[in-house]
């Protein structure tokens, strides 16, 4: 489904075609009928979440969860070139603080703003007011990462040398951190974030991102 999970895997596998020619076939699911906790999408992903790969090239087919480790799947498997990743393995680790940095503290938070803000049936104020001010917090680290504030030296992408190069650390953290007008936060919070706003309009530009998040992954209602 076109949700910020899906959309990284979407975007990994529309740069691996424009890259590689990598083909694939998708099933998309609506998540609001909760048919991602039926039986046969639990034998895929016993968590039950959106989304999941399964490589058919394999025998048997090869299953896998979790958006980091099917990034991460989809570049050893299908990047032979490390094109979004790296080969020198201090910018590869660099490449892996910075996923996993996402995936554990913004996806979280910044999942509990939606969930508090849009969807729970109650309003409370502490809950919403504690998610929002976390998940600022982590795009404020974000900041200090691109904005260069420690080393002098401003940065395009998250991990590599000196400026950086677009990796899957990027497309890990990207399609939920574009979401933020979503999410509730206006421009005036967004300020102390200049460097962070430019890196989302960088990606946003590139051709698999744009049929990354585009209506061909809309799931019918």
């Amino acid at each position: 489904m076109n949700t910020p999970n899906g959309q990284k895997v979407q975007i990994m596998l529309e740069e691996l075609h424009d890259l590689y020619g990598v083909e694939w076939t998708k099933t998309m699911i609506n998540i609001m009928t909760n048919e991602q906790k039926k039986d046969w999408f639990l034998r895929l992903d016993p968590n039950g979440r959106i989304p999941v790969i399964l490589d058919n090239t394999k025998n048997p087919p090869f299953p896998v969860m979790e958006t980091s480790a099917e990034l991460l799947y989809l570049l050893k498997e299908y990047d032979s070139n490390d094109a979004f990743g790296f080969k020198d393995e201090f910018e590869r680790n660099q490449a892996l603080q910075w996923l996993f940095f996402w995936h554990g503290s913004g996806a979280p938070y910044q999942g509990q703003v939606n969930h508090f803000t849009k969807f729970a049936k109650e309003k409370i104020p502490y809950a919403i007011e504690r998610f929002k001010n976390e998940t600022l917090r982590v795009y404020g680290v974000l900041e200090i990462q691109l904005s260069g504030k420690y080393t002098g030296e401003p940065r395009e992408y998250l991990a590599g040398n000196g400026k950086g190069k677009y990796s899957v650390a990027d497309i890990g953290t990207w399609p939920w951190v574009k979401s933020w007008e979503f999410s509730g936060f206006t421009q005036e919070d967004m300020k102390p974030f200049p460097h962070l706003l430019k890196w989302i309009e960088r990606i946003a530009e590139r051709p698999a991102v744009k049929r990354g998040i585009s209506d061909k992954y809309k799931v019918d209602s």
